[in-house]
């Protein structure tokens, strides 16, 4: 579907769900088959991307859907209640539009959304294994005599780039500092491996992707670029909606499976399952994880779109640095409660089901795994600290961090 196609009347969360329900449900469907089968869910992803979910905050000058920030991200919860994976692995695209809307306007700027809001899917590829030092890449962009631009290194953690057209690449340039490129990923010199060997979310695509002479134009090589000021509490934002997503599905399937079951224990309460009190209290438990999740969710949500409207098109308040610290601490707020509630309901979970609930094929280990795994990024034990400094001393969460090695550290 072409952007031209494309109503003027912008989306809001009651149309987005009505949109999307149907679609939503189709993958929720397929999600354990999936899981067993350890099959990538490109079908799903193919089909999100027909829908024009991708474009899902794109604005609609630009052929996208317009559906605002706050919105967006609790509709992305819902997929992620359908299936973790698939919502996880779009992360690293949505916060690509994220970043072009900061942008003031330009013919590449206006590029990029069309080519979203036309179905394209951009990656992610920013981290890097081995013993580089903190905040520096190996991955370098190379410049022939001829001019032609070319992308050598590997990357590691390349959240969605298995099903992207374009990857968004850190990369290391002389006198260039945060340098990226878009790197169109269906072209010779660029390998995508299917090799992320995480315990959970295994089908997120977060693997590596091997840059030979990678070919990239002129025009997409972002030099010196300035992110989108909320890139760093989206990006944990997104993070947020995912376990959300879980929280919700955990009280699904419990549902599910106590008012579905006949069997009950002669030491029980009730003749029933779904009438004894104390499988009632666990699954008020868990429906009070998912409960709370949504409103932190919403909370940082609407942290992050303020300051997203105040930069949108270039625009820099005099009041931003305020406006991006409360983000950042109103997300790792919600994340380091998430992070150990999510797991924690996932796990209680299997309290109302005893032992026919760790049956293979019913695959609710699944939501333990997921859980753990998106609690295990950027580890929200120093989020914890970041948030506690800001609130005793005043000290804005850091916009950016990195992973490596410190030289001469033992």
């Amino acid at each position: 579907m072409s952007a031209a196609d494309v109503s003027a009347a912008p989306l809001t969360l009651e149309s987005a769900r009505a949109r999307f329900g149907g679609l939503f449900a189709r993958i929720a469907d397929g999600a354990v088959d999936r899981e067993q089968r350890r099959e990538l869910p490109r079908q799903a992803l193919r089909e999100l991307q027909e829908a024009r979910f991708g474009a899902l905050t794109v604005p609609v000058s630009h052929g996208g859907l317009g559906l605002g920030l706050a919105d967006a991200v609790d509709l992305l919860s819902e997929l992620a209640e359908a299936d973790s994976n698939v919502a996880h692995a779009l992360r690293g695209h949505l916060e690509f539009v994220e970043d072009q809307k900061s942008f003031a306007p330009s013919p590449a700027r206006d590029e990029w959304l069309r080519r979203v809001a036309d179905g394209e899917l951009i990656g992610n590829a920013w981290s890097e294994r081995g013993s580089a030092a903190v905040g520096t890449t190996a991955t370098r962009l190379v410049e022939a005599p001829d001019g032609t631009l070319t992308v050598h290194g590997t990357k590691y953690y390349t959240t969605g780039t298995l099903y992207a057209d374009w990857t968004d690449v850190t990369i290391g340039r002389d006198g260039l500092p945060d340098t990226a490129v878009a790197v169109r990923v269906d072209q010779p010199g660029v390998t995508v491996l299917d090799d992320w060997d995480g315990f959970g979310q295994r089908h997120t695509g977060t693997g590596t992707v091997v840059f030979d002479a990678a070919v990239v134009r002129p025009e997409h090589v972002f030099d010196g670029i300035e992110r989108a000021p909320h890139q760093t509490p989206y990006f944990q934002l997104v993070l947020n909606a995912v376990l959300t997503g879980i929280a919700r599905a955990v009280v699904r399937d419990a549902v599910a499976k106590v008012t579905g079951r006949s069997r009950v224990y002669s030491h029980g309460n009730a003749d029933t399952t779904r009438d004894d009190p104390q499988l009632q209290a666990v699954v008020g438990e868990l429906s009070a994880t998912a409960f709370t999740a949504e409103a932190l969710l919403r909370r940082g949500a609407e942290s992050v779109e303020r300051v997203a409207l105040a930069t949108l098109d270039g625009a820099r308040p005099d009041d931003l640095g305020d406006l991006v610290a409360r983000a950042g601490a109103d997300v790792y707020r919600a994340q380091t409660v998430l992070s150990d509630s999510v797991p924690a309901a996932a796990s209680h979970l299997f309290d109302a089901l005893g032992a026919s609930g760790v049956s293979v094929d019913a695959a609710l280990d699944r939501h333990w795994r997921n859980a753990r795994t998106v609690a295990s990024h950027n580890p929200q034990v120093f989020k914890r600290r970041i948030v506690g400094e800001w609130v005793l001393n005043g000290t804005p969460p850091p916009t950016a961090w990195a992973i490596g090695v410190v030289p001469g550290a033992s």
